[in-house]
Order: C-alpha cells, then structure tokens, then sequence
C-alpha cells in the first residue's frame, strides 16, 4: 500500500482508539502502520499498549521485536519473539527474526538454530534458508552457505539477494566465475544493486579483467556515490593498472 493509505488506515485507527480505548486490534494496526512509516518508537508504544490489554498477542510481541530491532536493541527484540514463540510454538517468522537479531548480536550458532527450527516448520520457507546460509557462511562453512542459498533459490527463482550472497560465498572458495554469474544474475534482476556491481568488480579483478572491474567500480558509484569501498578499490585498481602496463 501507498504511504497515503497508511496514513488513512492510521487515521481510523485513531478515531477506533478514540471511540473504543480498549480496542486492542486497532493499537496493534496503527502500531504497524508507524513502523512502516519509520516511527519505532510509536509503534513500541501501540504494540505495547496491545499487550496491555491482551497478554497473549503473540503477533504484538513479534511486531514490537521488529520495531525494536529497527532501533538497534536486539536483546529486548529477542524477549519479545520468545513470548511470541512461547505463546504460539510454530511461529515461523518469530524463530527467523530472533534468529537476524541474534545474527546482529554475533551469535551466529543461536540464529542458524532459530533458522533450523523455522526451516522445520515451514520447510519452504526461502527467506529462511538464505539467513540461514548468510550464519553458515560468517562461520566460514561456504559449501553449507552455498546449499542454502541453492534451496531458497530454487524456492523463489527471483530471490535477488541469494543470488548476491551465493556469489560472495562462492568467492569465499575460490571460484570467481560462479560468483560472476551470480552477481550477472542479481543485475539483471535489480538493475541498480551497487554491491552486486562492486563485488563482480572484486571477481572480475581475481580473474585478470582489471578494465571489466574498473567499470563495474565505476557504476557501482554512480549508483552510490557514498560507496566508499567502490571507490577505494578503483582507486587501488586503476593504480595497479598503471604499473602493469
């Protein structure tokens, strides 16, 4: 929806609250509609008031988790998807985003057990999987990474991102030419994805093609023009480049 409906829908919300302060859906609404306009903070609130009314809002407490990880305190996000998760034990995007938040807290080996246990219950769940592999492949298991990424791909073909970080993986092995065909792939389907264009840069440049990393270093900075590790690695290219002539 258009940012113009969240507003409408906030709006009834409020006039719901209004009319009805005990109307716990409407809180819960309007608390999702802040946080996709960016207001964490309010949207902490709502869920929170939600709460209040109905302790066993199991969605409230995953929906305040999510606004929570969005102002960086993971450790509160992670409470609120446990009683989200003791509430309704097969809560598969509860288990996915405690496992992100314990990702961004450094305990990979928690998160891929978060992943595991979403994974089993929804055995298609591809956003699953491709955490899952981005957990395997910081503990440096690629070829594990690489699987998962192959699974949530073959489960939404246009996974623009598994494409992205297979392709890392697979640099993370040695093999350039796979990783450029990944990274190809993530172009194609998301034109103006500057890391996709950096990181074929940095493949293209294990494999020799300093001019074809140049390039793509440079549209990777129009695209960017805050990227300062495209700009870094042009530099350090188009040096190189010099005394190799």
């Amino acid at each position: 929806m258009s940012e113009k409906s969240d507003l409408k829908i906030m709006a009834d919300c409020d006039k719901a609250i209004e009319l009805d302060p005990d109307n716990t859906q409407a809180y819960f609404i309007r608390g999702i509609g802040k946080h996709k306009l960016g207001d964490y903070e309010g949207a902490i609130a709502d869920c929170g008031r939600a709460i209040e009314l109905n302790p066993h809002y199991a969605e409230a407490y995953y929906s305040r988790g999510i606004a929570k990880g969005g102002l960086g305190d993971h450790y509160s996000a992670i409470a609120d998807y446990s009683r989200a998760i003791e509430i309704k034990p097969d809560y598969a995007n509860a288990y996915v985003n405690r496992g992100i938040a314990k990702h961004n807290l450094g305990d990979d080996e928690g998160a891929i057990a978060d992943y595991d246990r979403a994974i089993e219950i929804k055995p298609d769940y591809a956003y699953a999987y491709a955490n899952r592999g981005f957990a395997k492949h910081k503990l440096g298991g690629y070829e594990g990474a690489i699987a998962d990424y192959d699974r949530a791909i073959e489960i939404k073909p246009d996974y623009v991102e598994a494409y992205f970080f297979r392709g890392f993986a697979k640099r993370g092995l040695g093999d350039y030419r796979g990783a450029i065909v990944d990274y190809d792939r993530a172009i194609e389907l998301k034109l103006d994805y500057a890391y996709a264009y950096a990181n074929r840069g940095i493949a293209r440049h294990k494999l020799g093609d300093h001019k074809g990393a140049i390039a793509d270093y440079g549209r990777a900075i129009e695209l960017k023009p805050d990227y300062a590790e495209a700009y870094f690695f042009r530099l350090i290219w188009s040096l190189i480049r010099v005394f190799l002539r």
